[in-house]
């Protein structure tokens, strides 16, 4: 089968069904995983067409992503696209993401905005910077962008890797055990509407930096 785009969400009524509206026009299949939210998320997207799954509680942005991969590979998709909940990113650019990942093989490809890392808040910003600094050095990938969240996965690398994170850490813990397992990664810039979605993200810029770091250096 092709591939399908995955959006995990909590707490995002108010700009989620846009995103998915945006989506389903392109013709793809969608799925959003509610991680738990308590603003009826849920109910803005009912009836649009969407495949729909819930957590009874809010486990994470990673619990969240790992259950679009479950549902992803059962129904037998070839590769997935993530896709923030919160308008940051443009949907229009997801037949490009799927459509290079392809054309390069690689397993995964990120979206990146690194020409916007200068309207991201202070420590996002730092950590991004440091975070590809450290990847080019460690792992040769030309990774511009590490903790975009719009990105290509292919199912053959969500079938060989064990992913156990459940917050915003897994998308640094995927990356290091997709290089760690021989698995090819690239980047490709993409512009987003807002540099990291801060008016609306549950990013907790000092805890979440801190496991996105500590992370990188378990699987380093």
């Amino acid at each position: 089968m092709g591939y399908c785009i995955i959006i995990p969400a909590y707490n995002a009524a108010r700009t989620l069904p846009a995103v998915v509206r945006e989506v389903l026009g392109l013709g793809m299949p969608c799925l959003v995983v509610d991680d738990g939210s308590t603003d009826g998320t849920s109910a803005t997207v009912e009836g649009l067409g969407v495949h729909l799954l819930r957590h009874d509680g809010n486990r994470g942005k990673g619990a969240a992503l790992r259950t679009g991969f479950e549902w992803a590979l059962a129904h037998g998709y070839s590769g997935v696209v993530t896709l923030d909940a919160d308008g940051q990113h443009d949907p229009t650019a997801i037949p490009l993401l799927a459509a290079t990942a392809r054309e390069r093989n690689v397993d995964i490809l990120i979206a990146s905005r690194d020409t916007q890392f200068r309207e991201m808040a202070g420590l996002r910003s730092v950590w991004n910077r440091f975070g590809v600094w450290c990847m080019r050095k460690r792992t040769g990938f030309t990774i511009t962008d590490s903790q975009s969240g719009f990105r290509w996965y292919s199912a053959r690398l969500l079938k060989g890797v064990s992913l156990e994170a459940s917050g915003y850490h897994l998308e640094m813990e995927i990356l290091m055990k997709a290089w760690r397992g021989g698995f090819a990664i690239d980047s490709l810039p993409v512009a987003a509407r807002v540099a990291d979605g801060r008016a609306t993200s549950h990013f907790r810029p000092v805890r979440d930096t801190w496991n996105i770091c500590m992370t990188f250096l378990r699987h380093m």
